[in-house]
């Protein structure tokens, strides 16, 4: 990677966690009044990422993805309130994907509304198309970024759960060895560890990283 590259990712990255930390101390503001916020706050750190990726994939600027994620959650926890999500009518990803893609839309009219005043029927025409993409019945478009999106989600999720539960050097030692796949004498000389560490820290973290997935996965279906 190019140093040019590293700046784009650099700066890329520091507009993400700048967006997630204004979303999220947003959002809790607006959670104030109601209960177990702190399980809304896991709810957001688990799925935000998952929410932004989609939307800015299905054609909305950042500031958009980001108002759609703060609205979508929000709208969650509203109906949370009401339990209108039902496990028997379909799997929690899908139930998660509908509620991401409504927002997506409302999004689109909003921007369409917008620019209707200072564009032409051209723009608005193209933007229109846009809308009709995610708002396609078959939701095929949507469907595809989704579960794309939704396996990489599963996996970052999993691993920032799996961060706390070890100790940092372990995690280290994983990180290079199973999931960089550094062979294990480089993992050992870079690290300054012994090859007993290296293989402790594969079995430990990855049994942890095992049992984080399965429950990730168990939501996805909608147990």
């Amino acid at each position: 990677m190019s140093e040019d590259d590293e700046g784009k990712t650099e700066d890329r990255d520091a507009i993400l966690v700048q967006g997630y930390a204004k979303t999220r101390k947003s959002l809790i503001a607006r959670l104030d009044n109601w209960e177990d916020q702190r399980t809304w706050d896991e709810f957001y750190q688990t799925y935000w990422r998952l929410i932004y990726s989609v939307a800015v994939k299905a054609g909305l600027r950042q500031d958009e993805a980001f108002d759609c994620v703060q609205e979508t959650i929000l709208s969650i926890a509203k109906q949370s309130k009401k339990k209108l999500y039902d496990p028997e009518q379909g799997s929690f990803k899908t139930w998660l994907m509908n509620m991401t893609r409504w927002r997506i839309n409302d999004q689109f009219r909003k921007r369409k509304k917008d620019t209707a005043m200072i564009t032409g029927e051209l723009e608005n025409d193209r933007k229109t198309a846009v809308i009709d993409r995610v708002e396609d019945p078959n939701g095929d478009v949507l469907s595809r970024l989704w579960n794309v999106e939704w396996k990489k989600n599963v996996a970052d999720a999993a691993l920032s759960r799996v961060k706390a539960q070890v100790s940092p050097k372990q995690y280290q030692i994983f990180d290079c060895y199973v999931i960089k796949q550094w062979d294990a004498k480089r993992v050992q000389d870079q690290l300054n560890v012994s090859m007993a560490q290296v293989y402790l820290a594969k079995h430990r973290v990855g049994a942890v990283l095992k049992r984080e997935l399965a429950k990730l996965e168990d939501e996805e279906d909608g147990d």
